[in-house]
């Protein structure tokens, strides 16, 4: 695929260089917008409310090869984007903010495929959780944070359609692919109507999508599946500092004497049960990992702003201190735990960029092994399906490593393995997995995708 970078960040590719995955999600796309929008069109032309011209916009999930929970106590993350991905195609417009400024989104994830309207302003609210249509908070967040960005008196005008394949709840960031697609697709709308306003760059982008999934959708989640899915670049993993939101791109390296035919894949195994990170025991651990932080500030010293700052050593002594002195802060066993995991799992994250780098597959295997017991263990975020998951793929012949990826409580496995046991894996797992769990497992083999993009000459619907 040809990707074209500007010097305002925005990269840009032609639908016909883009994968057949993606263009059918453009045709997909294409289809529900004509179905949903086409009677209100004319109306609207003869209205003026919206521009005439077709944007669309494409923006992947991610796995997270290792990093895990280390994102929000600004620690060190290993993910790369997958070729799957989230697109949104529609049209828009800046409009005076005197006159009703109506969000019309649609989406072809939902079982229920009706449009949501919902006004723009600078004092917009997000829906309840427990509305059924709260799935558009993802998006109403995102043009929230793009209000902020526009001279006074003006608002924004939308209609779009989104289709996507990233697997919702299963720990591969199709929260974000979305609210990606859509701060893309805001940018491009925007930057038609005033080249000259400086929205920054990627890692801008990024921070506002974090910022509507903090704010409208009620999840404290970090900055990782947003800034990966803004930055990412083809055939490289991206090894993010979260406190600098300095970034670098990680070829896989060679072993001694292979070639790229030798190379491992990464395979995910998607366990298909689901889970919501917004309830439920995700803002538990960020909770816990404050509370770790605290305590250990008064233990160790004003050196530990966050748990990233923190060594093994730091931990233990907090802990040890809790149980000798009874007058001393409470790290107990739990909260000792949380953060045994946040510091060992920041440390395998930097060796696992080197392993990668240097084609040890061997002691990147091993790296996402520990992590994976770390995350069983000490974080407490796995389930019985994907232990056994990981399990049986740690103990077939040719998988160096397998671990939980995402944010747990379900969701999917990654595994490194050799090329050619690729096929006998995925129908030793598929099998396995049926006969203990009367389940399916979806299983696909994965390479480092691009980043979010404009897709250009989507031919056909401009005219229509």
């Amino acid at each position: 695929m040809t990707m074209l970078r500007t010097n305002t960040a925005m990269a840009t590719s032609r639908l016909s260089d883009e994968p057949p995955s993606v263009q059918s999600l453009v045709q997909s796309a294409k289809e529900l917008y004509q179905e949903a929008f086409s009677q209100q069109q004319q109306q609207q032309h003869e209205a003026n409310v919206l521009d005439s011209t077709l944007l669309c916009t494409v923006a992947p999930g991610r796995v997270n090869l290792i990093g895990e929970h280390t994102d929000y106590t600004q620690g060190f993350v290993f993910p790369m984007a997958i070729q799957y991905s989230t697109v949104c195609l529609g049209k828009g417009s800046i409009v005076s903010n005197s006159s009703r400024a109506e969000c019309k989104v649609i989406s072809s994830n939902k079982e229920s495929t009706k449009i949501v309207i919902f006004e723009s302003s600078n004092h917009m609210k997000p829906l309840p959780l427990n509305d059924e249509d709260a799935w558009s908070n993802y998006v109403a967040g995102v043009v929230h944070e793009y209000m902020h960005l526009l001279p006074d008196a003006t608002a924004i005008s939308l209609e779009i359609a989104i289709c996507g394949n990233v697997p919702l709840g299963s720990g591969l960031s199709s929260s974000a692919a979305l609210e990606v697609a859509v701060a893309t697709f805001l940018e491009a709308m925007v930057r038609r109507k005033f080249p000259e306003l400086d929205m920054g760059g990627l890692k801008e982008k990024a921070l506002r999508c974090q910022r509507a999934e903090n704010l409208f959708c009620s999840s404290p989640c970090g900055i990782m599946d947003q800034y990966v899915s803004s930055t990412a670049t083809k055939d490289c993993a991206i090894l993010i500092d979260c406190r600098s939101l300095d970034y670098e791109s990680v070829h896989m390296g060679h072993s001694l004497g292979s070639s790229d035919d030798d190379k491992p894949v990464f395979v995910i195994c998607n366990s298909n049960v689901k889970h919501s990170i917004g309830g439920g025991e995700y803002p538990v651990r960020v909770r816990q990992c404050v509370e770790a932080t605290k305590v250990l500030q008064l233990t160790c010293g004003d050196h530990v702003q966050y748990l990233r700052d923190a060594t093994v050593a730091d931990v233990e002594l907090a802990h040890k201190k809790r149980k000798d002195e009874e007058e001393s802060p409470a790290m107990d066993d739990i909260i000792y735990r949380r953060a045994k995991h946040v510091v060992t799992e920041n440390e395998r994250t930097r060796l696992a960029k080197e392993a990668l780098m240097n084609g040890d597959w061997m002691q990147f295997g091993k790296l996402m092994n520990e992590s994976h017991e770390s995350m069983k263990s000490d974080y407490n975020v796995s389930c019985e399906e994907i232990d056994f998951l990981v399990s049986k793929a740690q103990d077939f012949e040719g998988v160096y490593g397998s671990r939980l990826t995402g944010g747990g409580f379900g969701g999917c496995t990654v595994s490194l393995v050799k090329r050619s046991k690729v096929g006998k894996l995925c129908q030793y797992l598929s099998s396995e997995y049926k006969n203990k769990w009367n389940k399916e497992c979806t299983i696909i083999e994965t390479s480092p995708g691009p980043g979010a993009r404009e897709i250009l000459e989507v031919f056909g619907l401009d005219n229509e």
